[in-house]
């Protein structure tokens, strides 16, 4: 909602503004009160939980009013709200029309550019486990926008656009990392989340800016041996290498050689080849060139068909 509203970053998000901002109907008025494109918003509709979108909507309508009172009125310290937000602890029936605001808010903005979104966060996690393997929690915590966010043994530090500043003391808690696609400018952070702190983080803030793909719908990799047009067209091997990336995303080009058996000069012709045709996308950590499969290339897997068995 907030990158909806911003006008940040239009190489990357003027198209998908475009085409929700057409779509989008007045149920979607509720939600773009209470989220403003910059300042405090309730945390009650910003859950970190894990779910699925119909299971965290749910989490939102069971929200206990006393909760939904604290928040609306940490928030109201900071931000103005329209007065019938007054009233949503207490009116069942305004809360639910809230949550059909989200839902179509969902439908239109998020829903049918999900398997990007996932194929970017899972590119972005490859990178994180790494940073982690080799540099310990403490490379991964600086490297995650050094511009805003510093590790300072023991104390995480960040400053935020909002101009919300300050230090993070976890005292075991852990922090939550949630890499964001459509965070695209800076880090967000809730320090009063339960059980633990949340980062919301950019992903891909070091990387050449790119507009967002449309997507038709999720999609996941298709399990060993299932015949799909990709590898009718391409061959058994160039069809592996496609599977592997699905299934290690973020693989560096030696991992991928190792997972199929193949020279690194091989491995890397075919990651090319894929590339070119829009089914991965690689970004460089350092010196390491890190693969992940495309929406179209996770589409292409997951589309099985009849016929012989592919020839490699």
């Amino acid at each position: 909602m907030r990158s909806l509203q911003s006008r940040s970053h239009p190489v990357r998000f003027d198209a998908w503004r475009r085409a929700a901002c057409g779509s989008l109907d007045p149920r979607a008025r509720m939600v773009l009160d209470l989220i403003p494109p910059e300042g405090w918003a309730p945390t009650f509709l910003t859950s970190a939980s894990a779910g699925g979108p119909q299971e965290l909507l749910e989490q939102v309508r069971a929200t206990p009013q006393s909760r939904i009172r604290r928040d609306l009125a940490h928030a109201a310290e900071r931000q103005a709200f329209p007065p019938w937000a007054r009233r949503l602890a207490d009116d069942s029936g305004l809360l639910r029309q809230l949550c059909d605001s989200l839902d179509h808010v969902h439908a239109v903005l998020l829903a049918p550019h999900w398997a990007h979104v996932t194929s970017e966060a899972a590119a972005d996690r490859g990178i994180r486990t790494r940073q982690a393997l080799t540099g310990g929690v403490e490379r991964l915590l600086a490297s995650l926008h050094p511009r805003r966010i510093r590790w300072n043994p023991p104390v995480l530090e960040f400053a935020m656009v909002s101009g919300f500043d300050g230090d993070l003391y976890l005292e075991g808690r852990g922090l939550l990392l949630v890499p964001s696609v459509f965070g695209a400018g800076s880090p967000a952070i809730d320090v009063d989340a339960e059980p633990q702190p949340v980062m919301r983080y950019p992903v891909g803030h070091d990387q050449p800016a790119g507009s967002l793909p449309f997507c038709a719908s999720p999609a996941l990799p298709a399990p060993p041996g299932t015949r799909s047009p990709l590898a009718l067209l391409l061959g058994r091997t160039r069809a592996a290498v496609l599977h592997t990336i699905a299934e290690h995303p973020g693989c560096s080009t030696k991992e991928l050689a190792t997972f199929t058996s193949l020279a690194s000069p091989s491995a890397s012709e075919h990651a090319t080849t894929l590339r070119g045709a829009g089914l991965i996308s690689t970004i460089r950590h350092h010196n390491t060139a890190l693969h992940s499969p495309t929406a179209l290339g996770l589409a292409l897997l997951n589309t099985p068909t009849a016929g012989p068995s592919p020839v490699g």
